[in-house]
């Protein structure tokens, strides 16, 4: 079993780099995003050098429901990484720009969140010719391709007499292979859809290419609504490899985060016809990325969402809380977070049968309000 230690280090490691060629607007959207860092923001190229880091509120509108229900003494809600990493260029896997530092950045998140151009502005410079978001996010595709073939072959020829007489070596040979060709043929990692075994054959590699992504089509403000040619044009191909793509006004949605006072927030949404910011879908749709979910404790003190790998058991997720809870774990009283607006209380859930009492195998689900159990 896992310690505090190693669950809440990968628990806090968890982080979403956003990447893309130079001057698409990766630290406009990073500026908007984070709400403990700033990037600067430059038309210039290799702007932002050193990787910076922001933790981000997770919007959650069940959180609020809940305070509202519980009138806590304090709200905390959760929170996600993003990390703004330099713009890549065309060679950067053989070294051109900034790519080798940009590729060891990239290296270490867990999802990449990659920003493309979907509008035209002559002012903001632009060295790929003219605006191609299909052919920019190829551009990047192809320099992450060339360094994880890099890392296959590299490991090929550490396998290669080995699994002539080791089936094991023989097996993570043979996924190597497959990892090969479908690199050569301009494919990334994920699309592979690796499992068990196979996975574990290419762990050590932390492939570049098998990262989860998600696209920014960062569009001109009078497409808000309707995207624009570009935009379309990067939701069918991303469509077919099974991507989601957030169109959005990076410029706008800097402009929203810089509002302390809500009813301004609330104001300059309304004049662009917005039910809510850009970036709370963006962050919603990392968050999934990473396959992360979140569940609530909730009581008099505060309420609070707390964030775990989707398919966590209860003891697992009890740990994000402290280590005895884990250690020492009896029950955990669960109520749907359905229930829990339903019938308005605790109590209210316990009167009606809707408070369950689950075990060490119980499997969180995503929106449950927990209260665990333990031994000291």
């Amino acid at each position: 079993m896992r310690t505090f230690a190693q669950i809440f280090e990968s628990y806090m490691a968890l982080q979403a780099g956003i990447v893309g060629l130079p001057n698409v607007g990766k630290s406009t959207l990073f500026n908007a995003v984070s709400n403990s860092a700033k990037a600067q923001a430059s038309n210039y190229r290799f702007c932002t050098i050193e990787p910076n880091v922001g933790q981000v509120d997770v919007p959650d509108e069940r959180l609020a429901k809940l305070a509202e229900l519980v009138q806590p003494q304090r709200i905390v809600p959760t929170t996600i990484e993003f990390v703004d990493i330099a713009g890549l260029v065309k060679g950067a896997s053989k070294g051109e720009g900034l790519g080798n530092k940009f590729l060891a950045n990239i290296r270490e998140v867990d999802a990449i969140v990659h920003v493309i151009r979907c509008f035209e502005d002559e002012n903001i410079l632009r060295e790929e010719g003219e605006i191609n978001p299909v052919s920019d996010k190829e551009i990047i595709d192809t320099e992450l391709q060339l360094k994880d073939l890099e890392s296959v072959e590299k490991k090929m020829q550490r396998y290669e007499k080995i699994a002539k007489n080791d089936p094991k070596a023989k097996r993570v040979y043979d996924v190597l292979v497959q990892c090969k060709e479908h690199l050569y043929q301009g494919k990334n990692i994920r699309a592979l859809k690796l499992e068990g075994e196979d996975l574990e054959a290419i762990a050590d590699l932390f492939l570049l290419t098998q990262k989860p992504v998600l696209y920014v089509a960062n569009i001109d403000e009078g497409s808000i609504h309707t995207g624009n040619k570009y935009s379309e044009a990067l939701v069918k191909v991303a469509k077919e490899e099974g991507a989601q793509v957030i169109v959005m006004n990076n410029t706008i949605e800097a402009q929203i985060s810089e509002m302390e006072n809500a009813e301004d927030k609330e104001m300059f949404l309304g004049e662009y016809g917005l039910k809510e910011p850009g970036l709370n879908r963006l962050i919603r749709a990392a968050y999934e990325l990473l396959n992360l979910i979140t569940y609530f404790t909730a009581g008099v003190q505060e309420v609070r969402a707390w964030t775990i790998h989707r398919g966590w058991k209860a003891p697992q997720a009890a740990s994000v809380i402290h280590t005895d809870f884990e250690k020492g774990f009896i029950k955990a009283e669960t109520i749907a977070y359905n229930d829990y607006v339903t019938f308005k209380s605790e109590a209210a859930c316990r009167e009606n049968g809707k408070l369950r009492i689950e075990g060490k195998e119980y499997i969180v689900q995503d929106g449950d309000v927990l209260h665990f159990r333990f031994n000291v």
